[in-house]
């Protein structure tokens, strides 16, 4: 048994609004309140999450840290400042998040640190090598990154976390044997910041729908649009939460103009406090095209949320079709609308899935999370000294 608190770095590129980011912040605090000491560096100021950071209780550096390998001439190359950062800090375990920090921290390798990689999507560097790849710069140095970053691997015995089944299977499919050390590990969530009160909304028109993510093509919120314009002229009184800022906001701003559905749809730019929207809400809907998990699906379960989302494959590991919501595999906006109609004609079901859906949100507590991370940490952190 260990006499010495574990000593953990979490490295992940910056706090800009995402899944990775939001994780790493949950596992941050809630390790603070165990027996460790915890660290977290990031490599830019960029902090979209302050509300959530500002009272976290470790040690947060920002270390303008790169390292971009080049295929034709040297490296760009900048790791001394983290170097002396982990000489100083002498972290037991390095729990990397997102390929730029992966790129990094894989650098500089001591031999009795654990080196964690938490594969949070799939990443497009390890995508296997096809003919394609030989016709295309981008592929090609996504490969010449692969076999750099396997190379580290195997000198460090590196282990792997996947946020669902659909991410390890890629990562299977990706990796040699010899790495396939992959745990599942599904995402979590601080449930109490989303479950408000134990009541299960009245389901009474106007009924409003909310959806949070980036405005980016993946997330497919213009698909939202078609929906809405569906359940308008099937005569429901509904209403759009868009959370979220990106790229597409003008473009699904137009869609809304061109449907006439800018009384129905609000597009309410990035939002801290997205539990605010929630609690307001009849039922969470998701249109992604590719989901590695899904964090905001769980965070609206445990407001009492039944969800209707697109089949992202990640998803999978928490959809349970016709219980906590539906999972719609057919990416047709009048199939969609359907089952969201179906769901505010049937108060009873309605009221059962808004029940088991905080129950099942429930098991995915970040409490409960960090448990079975320390015991991976503790296990293999072990068996590395």
């Amino acid at each position: 048994m260990r006499k010495e608190k574990l000593r953990i770095l979490q490295v992940i590129p910056d706090l800009k609004k995402g899944g990775a980011e939001r994780l790493a912040l949950d596992i941050c605090n809630e390790l603070s309140k165990r027996d460790a000491e915890v660290a977290l560096v990031n490599f830019r100021e960029d902090n979209e999450y302050a509300f959530l950071s500002s009272g976290i209780r470790i040690r947060r550096e920002v270390i303008p840290a790169k390292f971009v390998p080049s295929l034709t001439g040297k490296p760009v190359s900048d790791l001394e400042s983290y170097k002396k950062f982990v000489e100083q800090f002498k972290p037991d375990i390095i729990h990397s998040h997102l390929f730029e920090a992966e790129m990094v921290t894989r650098q500089i390798l001591s031999p009795h640190v654990l080196y964690v990689t938490h594969l949070h999507d799939n990443m497009p560097q390890f995508r296997k090598f096809s003919f394609e790849t030989l016709f295309s710069k981008k592929l090609l140095s996504n490969y010449f990154e692969k076999r750099l970053m396997l190379s580290q691997y195997r000198k460090c015995n590196n282990k792997f976390i996947a946020i669902s089944r659909h991410t390890a299977d890629y990562f299977r499919q990706s990796l040699p044997k010899s790495l396939q050390n992959i745990t599942v590990l599904n995402n979590a969530i601080d449930v109490k910041r989303f479950q408000k009160n134990d009541s299960i909304k009245k389901l009474s028109a106007p009924y409003r729908l909310v959806t949070i993510g980036s405005l980016v093509d993946k997330k497919n919120q213009i698909f939202l649009v078609d929906v809405m314009k569906k359940l308008k002229e099937a005569g429901i009184n509904i209403h759009l939460d868009i959370l979220g800022d990106g790229p597409n906001r003008k473009k699904i701003q137009l869609r809304i103009d061109d449907c006439g559905m800018n009384e129905n749809i609000a597009m309410r730019g990035s939002v801290d406090s997205v539990e605010d929207f929630l609690e307001r809400a009849h039922i969470y809907v998701h249109a992604a095209i590719y989901e590695p998990f899904g964090l905001v699906l769980l965070e609206a379960m445990a407001a009492g949320l039944p969800c209707v989302a697109l089949d992202g494959k990640g998803n999978r590991d928490i959809a349970e079709n016709g219980k906590n919501g539906f999972l719609v595999e057919t990416p047709d906006p009048q199939i969609f609308a359907s089952r969201i109609a179906g769901l505010l004609k049937d108060e009873k079901l309605y009221h059962e899935m808004a029940e088991y859906s905080k129950l099942f949100a429930k098991k995915f507590s970040i409490e409960e999370y960090v448990d079975r991370l320390l015991l991976f940490y503790e296990s293999n952190a072990a068996h590395k000294s």
